[in-house]
């Protein structure tokens, strides 16, 4: 029987919410762990970058067909990279690594406006300057390859695009809440679940789903990077997909399982509730 079952007639929950963060805190850009964390994001997505570019490059200039490490490869090279990266710097930072990601835990008030856009524009430097390391050591290659940039692939619509970003991201921010959940660490504390990696199997799982439509955005960083350094008139063209679909996708997640699954809305009315410990 789990401790929440156990101590329903206690009337009393094993596990503590965080209060939520305030819209705009003036006091955390005082400390040096606001920029600590910023460095961390900064790093985390210029390094993510780095590897999951340089291998879509890689790929791409392999002449023989089973050669290279294929679709499957760059699925898991996105997927691992987050599982590292997110393991590297989910006590420094959270680990967020993608705008849609603290876009969605600001909306949930789990971080301030002011650290949202910090996070995002350390996200997008990151992203160029990932990007541009893999132009100055794979130049020839890069031009000749479109620059990892995501684009609408040919056979596919904009809608159609538009609507594969937004359920893949909904996919890898549902999934980022339900790994970060106290509730969930608390019922599951017996289970030595390690958050990083349903977070890399998720996007490792959209990748494979969504590579043959978009290249896989669900990072408006990823995305921004790869367009700001290749440059391209129909990368630009086509931009738009790739911060409309993810921002939609992470509100989407947010709210369900803000509201649904956590019964946030429920709670605020003073409705039922399914146990008294929820």
């Amino acid at each position: 029987m789990s401790k929440e079952v156990s101590e329903e007639g206690q009337g009393r929950k094993d596990y503590v919410d965080p209060p939520p963060a305030p819209l705009i805190d003036y006091a955390e850009i005082k400390l040096w762990s606001f920029y600590r964390a910023l460095i961390a994001e900064f790093i985390a997505t210029l390094l993510f970058l780095y590897i999951t570019v340089a291998t879509v490059i890689g790929y791409k200039k392999t002449t023989d067909p089973c050669g290279g490490v294929g679709l499957l490869g760059i699925a898991w090279a996105f997927g691992g990279m987050i599982f590292i990266l997110v393991y590297c710097t989910a006590g420094i930072s959270g680990g967020h690594i993608n705008p849609a990601v603290t876009f969605g835990l600001f909306l949930a008030r789990k971080v301030s406006l002011i650290r949202a856009v910090s996070y995002m524009i350390a996200q997008c430097l990151g992203a160029i300057c990932g990007v541009g390391l893999v132009k100055a050591f794979m130049k020839s290659y890069y031009d000749a390859n479109g620059g990892g940039a995501n684009l609408v692939a040919s056979g596919y619509n904009k809608g159609t695009a538009l609507g594969a970003e937004i359920i893949g991201t909904f996919v890898l921010v549902y999934t980022v809440f339900s790994a970060t959940d106290p509730k969930r660490s608390a019922r599951d504390s017996h289970v030595p679940v390690l958050a990083p990696l349903p977070i890399g199997f998720a996007v490792f799982m959209v990748h494979l789903a969504t590579i043959p439509i978009t290249g896989t955005g669900i990072n408006p960083a990823r995305s921004f990077g790869a367009a700001v350094i290749y440059n391209n008139e129909k990368v630009w063209d086509e931009h738009w997909i790739f911060w409309v679909g993810p921002f939609v996708g992470a509100l989407a997640a947010a709210a369900y399982h803000q509201y649904i699954l956590r019964a946030a809305a429920i709670k605020a009315l003073g409705s039922f509730r399914s146990n008294p410990t929820n």
